[in-house]
């Protein structure tokens, strides 16, 4: 099979005068392609092209801009056997999952900025000052985004970026993560049929060289980033250079699983399931780390080592596979050494824990019992791993859940409504769901606090923080 390996800008595909870098196949560590790298030149120019199409396209109408908009998801339904074979098989995801949700949310998120954009809020003129003086709000398109794309959900990410940036009337310059850049390679020729040249350009490459090009460069006026806290830190000290930029982070995250004494252990299982192994749990939201009341710890474990027994990961294409390979054999050493550092501080391996002898970057799901001041209760370990810690007062796991660094994602586990929101009130999360893990809705916001980074994806809040607010006066 072969792939789109050429850069996107202004339109038209063309291949990189960079060193090309590999892409590979997680599920069998074989090359699907080599991609050719932007040079300075080519990301120079394809700044220079996005803030050339904004002049016209910021200038476009929300019925025109959502008019793409709906076309674009029409366009990425039609064609989302041919995205997911790409996006599967660079990801090492399951080929099902892929088409028939990630793709479909994908579709979704273009769709809704489609129509979030003809509904935007603003005050009402009125005068304010005084009667001869009436006060108008804009909300304008601020212009060419530098957007950065991780590499766990190539398209949903990407999807998440350029939706809002685009219907609010910016254009943009993406570069996808140098691991699984194939498939946003693909999405750009989809998105071009509908969008003036120069609207999303696509620039690949690893970040040191083009990543560190493209967000420092004088013409962006906003950096919007998906990656890890290091990565983060980078993108603030580039947005304070000579020409300060807007910034928009979502960062690592280490999600508490708060199991109160009186939770619905059935269902908190069957959750997790999902909610901890999707995606070799890949995922700045997977439930990783279980806050369990002491007097029912030894009955989660229980249930969780057994679930995690009954797992099934394998190649993408097997129709029963639940998750596939780690992305890299780097991350999956990575995460085989968070192991190995637990077991020998004396935490105990209840399930997995070992790579298996097999082809691709996998590793087994595992199921460790820690204390809460070990590594691999505090720090992000990214992959099929989850931990358990007893507590005795959920006082004390709240407490838990709030001193980490991080603040994305959380859920809490009680059939008293009560105490439920009680702990879900104080948490300093930036989404918490209660009696259920990882469940997104496109209209609700999604973002974090804390190391976590702030600003939303999804919903009506994402649309606005692609936008600048303006106050006009006219006097009469």
């Amino acid at each position: 099979m072969s792939y789109q390996t050429h850069l996107f800008i202004d339109g038209a595909y063309e291949g990189g005068n960079g060193p090309s870098l590999p892409a590979h196949e997680p599920a069998t560590g074989r090359l699907m392609a080599d991609v050719a790298s932007a040079d300075p030149g080519q990301i120079d120019r394809a700044v220079r092209v996005a803030h050339a199409a904004f002049a016209g396209w910021s200038q476009t109408t929300p019925k025109a801009r959502s008019l793409a908009l709906l076309r674009m998801a029409d366009a990425i339904e039609d064609r989302a056997e041919a995205l997911a074979d790409v996006e599967a098989a660079n990801a090492g995801k399951p080929w099902r999952f892929v088409k028939a949700g990630e793709l479909a949310n994908v579709a979704d998120v273009f769709r809704f900025f489609g129509t979030a954009v003809r509904n935007m809020p603003a005050t009402a003129a009125n005068g304010y000052r005084s009667s001869q003086h009436t006060s108008l709000m804009r909300r304008d398109p601020i212009g060419v985004i530098a957007s950065i794309a991780p590499w766990n959900y190539p398209l949903l990410m990407a999807a998440w970026k350029i939706a809002p940036a685009v219907a609010a009337g910016n254009t943009v310059v993406i570069k996808p993560s140098e691991n699984t850049p194939l498939s946003l390679l693909l999405l750009a020729s989809i998105l071009s049929e509908f969008l003036p040249k120069g609207v999303v350009n696509v620039v690949t490459g690893n970040g040191p060289d083009v990543g560190q090009a493209l967000i420092t460069h004088d013409l962006v006026r906003m950096i919007s980033l998906t990656g890890d806290v290091r990565t983060g830190r980078a993108v603030l000290k580039a947005a304070a250079g000579e020409t300060i930029k807007r910034t928009h982070l979502e960062l690592g995250g280490k999600a508490p699983v708060i199991v109160c004494a009186d939770a619905d252990l059935d269902r908190l299982v069957d959750t997790l399931r999902e909610a901890s192994f999707y995606n070799a749990g890949q995922d700045c939201t997977a439930a990783c780390r279980v806050f369990a009341d002491r007097s029912i710890a030894d009955k989660v474990t229980e249930r969780l080592s057994t679930m995690i027994g009954s797992l099934v990961y394998g190649a993408p294409q097997e129709n029963d596979v639940e998750f596939g390979p780690l992305i890299t054999a780097a991350q999956r050493d990575r995460v085989a050494g968070f192991v190995e550092r637990a077991r020998g501080a004396g935490a105990e391996i209840v399930a997995g824990g070992k790579t298996p002898e097999r082809e691709g970057y996998y590793y087994e799901p595992t199921l460790v019992t820690a204390p809460i001041t070990a590594e691999i209760v505090q720090k992000e370990v990214f992959g099929p791993v989850v931990t358990v810690t007893a507590f005795d007062e959920p006082e004390t796991a709240l407490n838990w859940a709030n001193q980490s660094e991080y603040g994305l994602a959380s859920s809490v586990w009680s059939r008293d409504a009560s105490l439920a929101m009680q702990i879900a009130n104080r948490l300093e999360y930036g989404v918490t769901w209660v009696n259920t893990h990882g469940v997104f809705a496109t209209e609700m916001p999604h973002g974090g606090m804390k190391n976590s980074g702030y600003g939303s994806d999804l919903s009506m809040q994402s649309l606005l923080d692609y936008t600048q607010i303006r106050h006009i006066m006219l006097a009469s």
